[in-house]
Formats: C-alpha cells, sequence, structure tokens
C-alpha cells in the first residue's frame, strides 16, 4: 500500500475510534440516569464492548498488533461480567 494509502487508512481508524468514544458517552449517560437497573446494565455491557472496538481500532491505526490482545482479554472479562449479572438477576427472581 503507498504512503497515501497508508495515512488513509490510520485516519480513518481513529476517526471511528473518536465516533465510538463519543458513543460511549451516550452510554454512560443511560448507564448513570437508568431509568430502570436492566437500561443501566446493558449500558455498561455497551461501553465494554465499545471499548473493545476501540482498542482494537487503535491496534489497526497504530500498527500493533500486539495491542489486539489486550481487546481479548478485555472482551472476555466483559463477557464473564455478564454472566455473572445474568446470574445474580437470576438468584434474584429476575429482577435487579
Amino acid at each position: 500500500m503507498t504512503d497515501l494509502g497508508a495515512g488513509a487508512v490510520t485516519t480513518t481508524l481513529v476517526a471511528t475510534a473518536a465516533a465510538l468514544l463519543l458513543l460511549a458517552l451516550l452510554f454512560a449517560y443511560r448507564a448513570a440516569v437508568g431509568p430502570t437497573t436492566p437500561d443501566r446494565v446493558v449500558a455498561v455491557n455497551a461501553i465494554g464492548t465499545t471499548t473493545v472496538v476501540v482498542i482494537a481500532l487503535v491496534a489497526g491505526a497504530l500498527d500493533q498488533p500486539g495491542v489486539l490482545d489486550v481487546a481479548l482479554v478485555y472482551a472476555m472479562l466483559n463477557f464473564l461480567l455478564s454472566l455473572g449479572v445474568a446470574k445474580f438477576a437470576a438468584e434474584r427472581g429476575g429482577s435487579l
């Protein structure tokens, strides 16, 4: 790929990561305000998923494939958090 093409790809990856960070701010608002606990749980899960994608995009933009390991570990932790919240809700009779 030419230098011009590589610069365009890097710019696109960084711009996409920035847009997703703005979207994460909307999720943070939903996590703080609610109105219900399940809304908050879904918002926190969406923030975690967005974080994984942003880490992957930054790894691609910086050409650092080792950083993808961090994204994978964070994705597994986000999944375990979701399972924990689901188990907690099930033990309380379906409500949080």
